[in-house]
This record gives C-alpha cells, sequence and structure tokens, in this order.
C-alpha cells in the first residue's frame, strides 16, 4: 500500500472520530448548564475553560479569546474553520482526505461523507443549530456513528481497513483520557478523592455522558457515581468500548496486522509503544493512577499516544530523502561510460 493512501485512510478515521467526540462533550456540556441557570458569568467560565483545555486548543481558542464564555467557546469548537479541530474543520477534512483515496474506499462510504460534509456547509446547518443545538449534535453523532458501521460493514479488512483502525481508536483513546481529565481540579492532587456532594455527582455524570458511558456505567457500578469508579471505567474496563484498555488493545492488533509483528515481538517503534502501553494498562490499578495523581497520569497517557501516533508516521508513512553520496554517483557515472562504450 502506498504511504499517502495510509496517511489518508488514517487522518480519515481520526478526524471523523474527533468530529463525534467533540459534538458529545460541547453537547453534555450544554445540557449540563441547562439545570444550573443561577451561576453567574465567572462560574460559567469555570464550566467552559475545561472543555477547551480538554480538547487540547486552548493556547488557539486564547489568542483571539478574553474569556471562555458559552457562545465564544460553542463557535470556536463547532463552527470555526480557522480552528483545525472544530467539529466543521474535521468534517472538511475527513471529506478531502477520503476524496484523495476514493478508488480505496466504498461508494456507501463517499456517499455519507459527502452528505455530512454538504449539511455541515450549508445555511441549514446554521438553522438547526440557532432551532436546537441538541438536534444538531445528533445529526454529527449519528453521521460519525454510520460512517463507522459502513467502514466495518462494506470495506475489505485488509491494510488500509487496519489503518482505519488504527486512526479511530488512537483518536479514541486520546479523547477519553482528555474528557477524564476535564473534572481533575474538583480532585486531590495525589491520592483517592473523598465522598462527592449532590452537585459534584452532577458533574461527573456529565463525564460519563461525554463518553457515552452513563448506560455502561450503571450497568456495572448502579446510580452511586463517584470518581474512582468513573476512572476505573473508562481507564481500565476490558469490555467497554471507549475505555483506554479497550481503545489500545485495539490499536495494538491494528499496528501488529499492518507490520505482521506477532505478540511479544515488535519490528517498529509503533509495535514496541503499543505493546508496551497495553501491558501496562492490564497491570495496573485504578489505585495506582490515583496515588500518582489522576492529571498527571493523563497527561503521561496522552503523551504515550502521542508517541505511538509519530512512531506510527515514521514507520509507513516518512520515507526520508536520501541524498546519494559521492561514491556511489561516480560509481553510476562509470558504469554509464561503460555502457556507451560497450554500445560504440
Amino acid at each position: 500500500m502506498l504511504s499517502r493512501v495510509a496517511h489518508s485512510l488514517y487522518w480519515m478515521a481520526r478526524y471523523i472520530e474527533r468530529a463525534e467526540n467533540i459534538a458529545r462533550i460541547v453537547d453534555v456540556n450544554l445540557q449540563l448548564l441547562l439545570d444550573m441557570r443561577n451561576l453567574d458569568e465567572q462560574r460559567l467560565i469555570e464550566y467552559w475553560e475545561p472543555i477547551v483545555q480538554a480538547t487540547g486548543d486552548d493556547e488557539a481558542f486564547f489568542k483571539s479569546h478574553p474569556h471562555a464564555t458559552g457562545a465564544a467557546v460553542t463557535e470556536f469548537l463547532v463552527f470555526q474553520p480557522e480552528n483545525q479541530n472544530s467539529i466543521f474543520q474535521c468534517i472538511c477534512s475527513a471529506r478531502e482526505n477520503a476524496r484523495m483515496v476514493r478508488d480505496q474506499i466504498t461508494t456507501e462510504l463517499w456517499e455519507e461523507l459527502n452528505r455530512i460534509y454538504l449539511f455541515i456547509r450549508s445555511p441549514e446547518a446554521r438553522k438547526v443549530w440557532d432551532r436546537s443545538p441538541s438536534e444538531f449534535f445528533q445529526e454529527i453523532k449519528s453521521a460519525s456513528l454510520h460512517v463507522i458501521g459502513i467502514i466495518n460493514a462494506t470495506m475489505v479488512h485488509d491494510e488500509g481497513w487496519w489503518f482505519v483502525q488504527a486512526g479511530q481508536f488512537l483518536e479514541r483513546a486520546d479523547k477519553t483520557t482528555r474528557i477524564l481529565d476535564v473534572r481533575h481540579r474538583s480532585l486531590p492532587e495525589r491520592g483517592l478523592p473523598a465522598a462527592i456532594n449532590q452537585t459534584e455527582a452532577v458533574e461527573w455524570s456529565a463525564v460519563l455522558r461525554s463518553c457515552s458511558a452513563w448506560d455502561a456505567y450503571k450497568s456495572i457500578y448502579g446510580a452511586d457515581v463517584h470518581p474512582r469508579l468513573i476512572a476505573e471505567l473508562l481507564l481500565l474496563d476490558d469490555s467497554f468500548p471507549r475505555s483506554l484498555r479497550f481503545c489500545v488493545r485495539e490499536l495494538n492488533r491494528a499496528v501488529r496486522h499492518i507490520s505482521g509483528a506477532q505478540e511479544g515481538y515488535f519490528v517498529n517503534d509503533a509495535d514496541k509503544l503499543t505493546g508496551r502501553f497495553l501491558a501496562e494498562l492490564q497491570f495496573s490499578s485504578v489505585e495506582e493512577f490515583f496515588e500518582v495523581g489522576l492529571h498527571q497520569y493523563l497527561d503521561d497517557a496522552q503523551l504515550k499516544l502521542n508517541n505511538i501516533g509519530v512512531a506510527l508516521f515514521n514507520a509507513y508513512i516518512y520515507q526520508p530523502f536520501q541524498q546519494p553520496d559521492e561514491t556511489h554517483m561516480v560509481q553510476q557515472e562509470e558504469q554509464q561510460q561503460q555502457s556507451m562504450k560497450a554500445e560504440l
């Protein structure tokens, strides 16, 4: 497979997953604030600023916005073309990457990507947003899930499909850690948190909803909300499809299918870093994460995921240009002269 094809499929999947994650986290925060109508402007900023930080775009945001107001944050994360991680730009980038490998994807996938692309660029998107932000986000989430279903149901599960899986689960793992980190300020710097009050329980429930994990949490732990149990579900659960462990396990499967490396071995840094991270998650406990500080652990996890992404790029996408040395050039010139003499 050509490196440019792998690169486009990988980023197509990442951008679609990113758009869905941003839609969920902004939607949940808007719904959370509906139950807190008596908050003053400063308190509202305290709820919106972590959302920008969770997406990793706080530096870009504060270059053009003095305060993290609801209107400024939602515009920045939803519609602003200058923000490369806005929902608008993610969908446009996913569609552009798909266009570059049109012959490698199915007609059904291309049509669905085109549909959501035309929607987000149309005046209708703004009308839906003005009428009901929840309805707008539902459209984005449904389209993303539809795309994932089409990919799994219609694409040949060959090397290209595995690059799609790598992009999807790497992005999902990163966003799960970032969403969980939204409420880190309410936690002690180190150690397990004490009992939480009703307001904090509502806020932590919003974290679960941002990861589509509320129903899964209730089925496992019941309705008693506690940060330790939430962290355990979102980081270490082996069966919940948005947990960090689940995502890294699927990422590990993908990179090994691509490289051909067996479990326990590696042929490049992508295999090595992913396998090492998975082993750490398999033999860790949530108490260990709180012992070093949940915020610190999540920062370290995001760095590890970034390093895996770089390793994938270096192994399969980046092909360094090698300038031939002088000896090699002299040998080529001598061979050409000998060939010309032979012809004469």
